[in-house]
């Protein structure tokens, strides 16, 4: 028995050791073999030319304001449903504003709307949105959760990236300036190359390495091979929505993507990744020479090096079978991010479509954005998806364009709940609710929660104090105390100067192992990983955050000072101004009741405790609040409207 034992384990150190030998003849021990891309294997809709299908046919074509607007009436009619009808005015200010810019409508914006009677009243409060300095603040942060952004390294010791804002600000820049979508993904894989004096060029390059590094790991090669393998996966899934990081290792086991294709793509970079012990890598290294040639790594293994492969394009995307003629490493990257722009594409167009129509929906139209593959989701309306991508492209590229589009489309102005004076409307209503019950088929408008970044950012708007100070190192507004006594010591240090308490989210530090708590509860991603769809949970310690914290108190107390400023003691005139500011909209007379009611008993309750002046919530004010039990009663009541769902959500 011991003598079986003992051939078992030599045979077994054996094996080992013939794995862990001389790498450069793993080539020899694996044999890689790769099937030729067969025309079954892009028969797949997302490898499948895009062309530009033709309107289809509608019944109620009064109802369409774009071409859009037929697609979606199309699929409507197919199932028997009818379209929503249009929002009120009121509601959709205050969805244009928080989709576009993130930011609530202040009553002056609405009351100017309301009072243009003009027949483009809406298109000109669209444009107007979409050429805000803001606009690139809001879309900006959707980019950042693709392109896995924050200033700090991950790992055990989270090591701060000096330079990394600098990449914030310019895809805030890029986005403002409407710079050309093709523009904007060629200059974050060869912006080095396309515009080598222009240092936004070179910035640009930080996407493909913003994700997690260890700088001090004992082996640099190993390092390198690990960004290398996060960038290459990265790249394939946020440009063209394939999941492409399991081919590493083997064959993609659903698409026709090959372990030798991973590394083909991989070696269009291999060159200008050059870590340096102990420093973040943040930008792409312009080099003009291959250096080491690049080797597929057997079994995803860094110390494994197998067979030798050149540059290549993705096989299964590359229709016209296109071949790389440079032998300049430069060149070469650079003839990838052409590629992967160019007009044939089958996937960059659609991607960027999906993931826009994605925000301004809460869904794109293929619910795995970030994934194209035979495991994803086919889009609920395939013909729109393709018309869109070949419209953006007709476009010049340019996004603002399609979000134009989409934003004065008929689709994007239904209401999400029903009108109740109708009877056959609601009977529509019920039809839409048991055919359509998640709005995948857009019958009408749906609901969705805010992001993190922006309720954060409306609770400063309301009460008049969110800086417009824009671009710069990350700031670092106040921890709760509770948390602040867990950190290692210089892990989060407050920012001095109180402004900056108070800047818009998208500027708030973005630390990689702590994120800010309100961003925490209401699910930021937490930039490890490329996000392409936040998470939507409900969870009580969202509610306990934003009752209880002191951010939420104190911004109660902010907004209850800016509206006694405003009104003084006059509880009419505060509940007005309150919901007008908070919900973007005039209380109806029993809300007036109810809420001027809620103020006078909180108001009676607190001076029956004869609760000290010092111990009461005071709303912020400098002016003198002669009347304390008011004053603190209107804070409770701001509070409350804070925790509403109607706040938290647009309709």
């Amino acid at each position: 028995m011991k003598q079986v034992f003992r051939i078992q384990w030599l045979f077994l150190v054996t094996c080992c050791l013939l794995f862990f030998t001389d790498s450069g003849s793993a080539h020899e021990r694996f044999k890689l073999k790769e099937s030729p891309i067969t025309k079954a294997d892009r028969e797949h809709w997302s490898f499948q030319p895009i062309q530009r299908p033709g309107l289809p046919a509608v019944k109620k074509q009064e109802w369409s304001r774009t071409p859009i607007d037929r697609f979606i009436l199309a699929r409507l009619e197919a199932e028997k449903l009818q379209p929503a009808h249009d929002a009120d005015r009121t509601t959709l200010i205050r969805r244009l504003y928080f989709d576009v810019i993130g930011l609530p409508p202040m009553p002056e914006d609405v009351d100017r709307f309301l009072a243009d009677q003009s027949k483009d009243a809406y298109e000109k409060l669209v444009d107007r949105l979409l050429a805000s300095e803001h606009y690139g603040e809001r879309w900006a942060q959707h980019w950042l959760d693709l392109a896995r952004f924050a200033e700090t390294d991950g790992y055990e010791h989270d090591k701060i990236r000096p330079h990394a804002w600098k990449y914030r600000d310019w895809v805030i820049k890029a986005l403002n300036a409407d710079m050309p979508y093709d523009q904007f993904v060629r200059w974050q894989l060869a912006g080095d190359v396309i515009a080598p004096q222009n240092p936004d060029a070179k910035i640009a390059t930080a996407f493909c390495l913003s994700g997690p590094d260890m700088p001090d790991i004992n082996s640099q090669e190993e390092r390198r091979h690990t960004l290398l393998n996060e960038m290459t996966s990265t790249v394939g899934s946020v440009f063209m929505a394939l999941q492409m990081g399991c081919a590493q290792c083997h064959d993609h086991k659903y698409d026709p993507i090959s372990t030798i294709d991973f590394y083909r793509m991989r070696a269009f970079f291999e060159p200008a990744v050059k870590p340096v012990r102990n420093q973040s890598v943040l930008m792409l290294a312009s080099t003009g020479t291959s250096g080491q040639p690049s080797h597929v790594m057997i079994r995803g293994d860094w110390r494994q090096p197998g067979p030798q492969v050149q540059p290549a394009f993705l096989r299964v995307a590359n229709l016209n079978d296109l071949n790389v003629e440079s032998n300049d490493a430069k060149q070469q990257r650079l003839a990838f991010a052409r590629w992967l722009t160019q007009d044939e594409h089958p996937l960059t167009s659609r991607v960027i479509v999906n993931r826009i129509w994605q925000h301004h929906f809460g869904r794109g139209l293929s619910t795995s954005p970030s994934d194209f593959g035979t495991m994803g989701e086919s889009p609920s309306h395939p013909e729109l998806m393709d018309w869109l991508a070949a419209e953006l492209i007709a476009s010049d590229w340019k996004i603002k364009s399609l979000h134009r589009l989409i934003l004065t489309s008929s689709v994007y102005r239904q209401a999400s709940r029903p009108k109740l004076r109708s009877l056959q409307k609601n009977k529509d209503w019920e039809q839409s609710l048991k055919v359509d019950p998640e709005a995948t088929l857009l019958s009408r408008f749906p609901r969705q929660r805010l992001d993190a970044e922006v309720i954060r950012d409306a609770m400063l708007a309301i009460s008049g104090t969110l800086s417009c100070k824009t671009g710069g190192r990350g700031v670092m507004p106040p921890l709760p105390r509770e948390l602040q006594a867990t950190l290692l010591k210089g892990q989060w240090k407050t920012s001095p100067n109180q402004d900056d308490h108070y800047r818009r989210s998208i500027y708030v530090f973005a630390r990689r192992n702590l994120r800010y708590p309100q961003f925490d509860v209401f699910d930021r991603p937490d930039a490890n990983t490329s996000c392409a769809r936040r998470g939507n949970s409900t969870t009580a310690p969202q509610s306990l955050l934003m009752l209880n914290s002191e951010s939420s108190i104190k911004s109660a107390r902010e907004l209850a000072g800016f509206i006694w400023d405003q009104v003084g003691s006059d509880e009419d005139r505060q509940v007005t101004s309150l919901i007008r500011r908070a919900l973007g909209r005039v209380p109806s007379q029993a809300e007036q009741a109810e809420l001027i009611a809620f103020l006078k008993s909180q108001r009676a309750m607190l001076s029956a405790e004869k609760r000290p002046t010092q111990k009461l919530l005071l709303p912020i004010t400098d002016a003198e609040i002669k009347a304390p039990y008011a004053g603190a009663a209107l804070t409770d009541l701001c509070l409350a409207i804070l925790n509403t769902s109607e706040f938290l959500y647009i309709d």
